[in-house]
């Protein structure tokens, strides 16, 4: 629409009534704001304000950082992860956004009544498989359903993306996400009204070299018990420092958690190169331990226990006799 000019003999006449008093400018004003009209659209209501969705926003922030770092450790390659929106609609516009075939986790949220729905595109869901099954992490140029062994795969990464989410989510309220079932077909998967409402977190990610969307769905029905918890300040209050005394359980609890390599050391012998290109089967290498000698037990990199070879219930074991000391000056009998 094309805005109206006035011209200037217009102009002087406007300017004129209004030093006259023929025009009140203030009764202008006052009609012209009367005027204003918010269009509201009643097949979209909205569920949730703006600071509930910034708080929402907060949360999916650290997720994502604690997504960037899990994953790039389980495909070996570089990852980035960031929050590309949140927003709320329909369930119907969410779903007819999707491609077919795509990938679809349908996820309970405990102790919540409802499912939620985590769906990751195709692109990066075949280079996450290819990655983690020896490959460059090339894609597929046409979508597909996932075979049975790949669907072993993306669920093993699925549980990982569930515990950081619940992590996440802990800042707020205690959720336990827990994986149902797997689907393709967008259309076939129901768990709200077409009209109903829901919240919708759009993810991008980028592995290497190809990038893709991550969506987490969830009905505003199922988020109805927590909404007054989701508020900017609450997250900021729950995310607060904590005190030495309060921290180091915390702390504690997540150490016992980190998994480290445990490796048994049965001896040692130093060969040329020319011994070993001259090993045939059948040859013994003797190594430097008697058979009665304790062997070295080393966590990482790091020879800590002493202990003794055996069979338990039929496998090779080893019984933990003794530590190793950390000074190496001190002498005496291990304990």
């Amino acid at each position: 629409m094309v805005p109206e000019v006035l011209s200037q003999s217009e102009i002087d006449n406007l300017l004129s009534a209004l030093t006259s008093g023929e025009v009140d400018a203030e009764a202008i004003s006052r009609a012209h704001a009367e005027k204003k009209i918010k269009t509201y659209d009643f097949r979209r209501p909205d569920k949730f304000s703006k600071d509930q969705l910034r708080a929402i926003q907060m949360i999916h922030d650290a997720f994502a950082r604690q997504m960037t770092t899990s994953l790039s450790t389980m495909v070996r390659s570089m990852v980035s992860v960031e929050v590309a929106s949140v927003d709320q609609m329909s369930y119907d516009e969410f779903v007819r956004s999707l491609v077919q075939p795509t990938v679809i986790a349908v996820l309970e949220m405990y102790p919540f009544n409802g499912n939620a729905v985590l769906e990751i595109n195709p692109s990066i869901v075949f280079t996450i498989i290819d990655r983690m099954l020896g490959g460059k992490g090339e894609s597929i140029l046409k979508p597909r359903d996932l075979t049975d062994i790949e669907q072993t795969v993306v669920e093993r990464v699925l549980m990982r993306i569930l515990e950081l989410m619940e992590e996440s989510w802990s800042t707020v309220v205690d959720i336990r996400f827990r994986f149902e079932s797997m689907e393709s077909n967008p259309f076939f998967v129901q768990i709200c009204p077409a009209t109903d409402m829901v919240l919708l977190v759009t993810l991008k990610l980028e592995i290497a070299g190809v990038q893709g969307i991550m969506n987490l769905c969830i009905p505003y029905f199922v988020m109805e018990p927590m909404i007054d918890k989701l508020s900017s300040q609450h997250w900021f209050a729950s995310t607060g420092r904590k005190d030495g005394a309060e921290a180091r359980p915390i702390l504690e609890k997540k150490i016992r958690k980190i998994r480290v390599p445990l490796a048994l050391e049965l001896g040692r012998v130093t060969l040329t190169v020319d011994d070993i290109l001259q090993l045939q089967p059948g040859q013994v290498i003797r190594l430097d331990q008697g058979l009665d000698d304790p062997i070295r037990v080393l966590v990482g990199k790091e020879v800590k226990y002493l202990a003794r070879p055996g069979l338990s219930r039929g496998n090779f074991a080893a019984e933990i006799t003794g530590l190793v000391p950390t000074d190496p000056d001190e002498e005496g009998s291990l304990s």
